[in-house]
């Protein structure tokens, strides 16, 4: 009797722990799921965002294409005479004048052959001198005259050739420029026509690219040209169109035009590409953004429209501190052109519509906001950002 006692005292003790553990645990449980309940019912805490307005904005038609930079002058400087290399006056990418001496080749040879070439042409000058006395006085015979002054053309033929030669071996920038880079060394051994730099004229490039034939009504010298660099992320280069070729190709059926970019600040050089905008005199009303209010994704572009909240939406309509919360709900636009600050949107978005311009990429559909515009950026067509 008294085992059986103990056994039945065990048993309640440790029904009643696991009773009490059971009841603690749906405590914790029941608390839970009233608090999820509460937070369902209070909704998310709004995000805080900035926010603009779609405008419409008269924007110049434009076509756009991308383009290739050509110098202006561009050539590949090489030796017309064979020789070895003396002395070489010029480093890469050293700024040249025009006619300044880059690479002398060995003219040892040839200066001697000229200095004696000079002394047969003096001692025929000479000789033709007395003979033509001579002839004047009667003592010799005209064609003794006539033989000692061709004597004399060939002597001053022969110095020239040789002088013509050694120039020849001396290699000049053909205009002012910066060159590139050098292929030349001391003692090497140049065949005639061996490239040992090119050079690049500044100041000036030219820019070449292409447009369906559709447009070649619309196109014509003098139209301005807008260039920009890094996918259109840059500040625009301003410049003129200076060519249309009048014939269409006949693979692509396009229209091969160049346009003259001036190259002040050397940003541009030869063999880079560049997104081309041919401006056109017609301007068009375009609903426009600003760029940082696009959310891009893989699925498609989209904006966040700014709008009230809805009855049924779980959680207050103000903040503790009585600003009024809304409601961000996702639009997905189709995007045109952009400039400056400024994206062009073709479909999805109506001038005079609230959307998110700062803080859209930590939002998701009908999520709830708070605007605060007191940091907010302005958008410009033209920015101009100071260096630092």
């Amino acid at each position: 009797m008294k085992k059986a006692k103990r056994y039945i005292f065990v048993v309640a003790a440790l029904v009643l722990v696991v009773a009490v553990l059971a009841g603690l645990k749906f405590a914790q449980i029941s608390k839970l799921i009233a608090m999820g309940k509460d937070m369902q019912k209070s909704g998310p805490p709004p995000e805080k965002v900035g926010s603009a307005v779609a405008q419409a904005q008269a924007w110049e038609g434009s076509l756009s294409a991308v383009g290739s930079v050509a110098g202006v002058k561009s050539v590949a400087i090489s030796n017309d005479a064979a020789g070895r290399v003396k002395k070489i006056h010029f480093e890469s990418g050293d700024l040249v004048k025009q006619g300044q001496v880059l690479v002398e080749l060995d003219t040892s040879v040839e200066r001697a052959q000229l200095a004696s070439a000079k002394s047969r042409r003096d001692l025929a000058r000479t000789t033709a001198n007395r003979s033509k006395m001579l002839v004047q006085e009667n003592v010799l015979s005209k064609a003794q005259l006539e033989t000692d002054q061709a004597q004399m053309k060939t002597a001053e033929t022969d110095a020239a050739a040789l002088s013509a030669l050694i120039e020849k071996k001396i290699v000049r920038a053909p205009f002012a420029g910066r060159l590139g880079i050098r292929s030349v060394n001391m003692g090497q051994y140049l065949n005639p026509g061996t490239q040992l730099t090119t050079l690049e004229e500044i100041g000036a490039m030219y820019v070449d690219f292409t447009l369906p034939q559709q447009e070649l009504s619309n196109v014509k010298d003098g139209m301005p040209v807008r260039i920009t660099l890094d996918q259109g992320k840059g500040p625009a280069i301003d410049g003129v169109m200076s060519a249309v070729d009048p014939a269409i190709d006949n693979a692509t059926r396009s229209i091969k035009l160049r346009a003259s970019i001036p190259n002040k600040d050397d940003k541009l050089r030869a063999g880079m590409f560049v997104q081309v905008a041919v401006v056109m005199p017609q301007r068009g009303t375009v609903v426009t953004v600003p760029a940082t209010a696009v959310v891009h994704a893989s699925y498609g572009d989209s904006v966040f429209v700014i709008e009230d909240k809805k009855p049924d939406m779980p959680g207050g309509t103000t903040t503790p501190d009585g600003k009024p919360i809304k409601m961000a709900r996702q639009q997905f636009v189709r995007l045109g052109e952009a400039r400056g600050d400024f994206v062009a949107i073709v479909d999805g978005v109506k001038a005079g519509q609230e959307i998110v311009n700062a803080g859209a990429f930590k939002l998701r559909n009908n999520a709830p906001i708070v605007i605060d515009n007191t940091l907010k950026a302005e958008a410009l067509l033209n920015p101009r950002p100071e260096n630092r």
